[in-house]
């Protein structure tokens, strides 16, 4: 079992990486004012593809993050 709880703790880690890396990009594609503004104002609706990235990457960022200390503490309400 305590191979079943370090896998579930590197899982979630990843799950916590890659939501770490959406809100990064979200919230650099929002603020670059010279980057991604040009490509953005051309479709209103990338500057929606922004935001829903911007809300998955923090939920994804959140959802890692407990998952971590529910695998580390195995608490099982923090895993649900």
């Amino acid at each position: 079992l305590s191979c079943m709880k370090y896998l579930m703790f590197l899982f979630n880690f990843f799950i916590f990486l890659g939501g770490a890396c959406l809100l990064g990009v979200g919230i650099w594609v929002i603020v670059d004012p010279t980057g991604f503004r040009e490509i953005v104002a051309a479709n209103p609706l990338l500057f929606t593809g922004a935001y829903i990235m911007l809300a998955m990457g923090a939920m994804l960022f959140l959802l890692g993050f407990l998952g971590c200390c529910g695998a580390i503490r195995e608490n099982k309400c923090l895993l649900l």
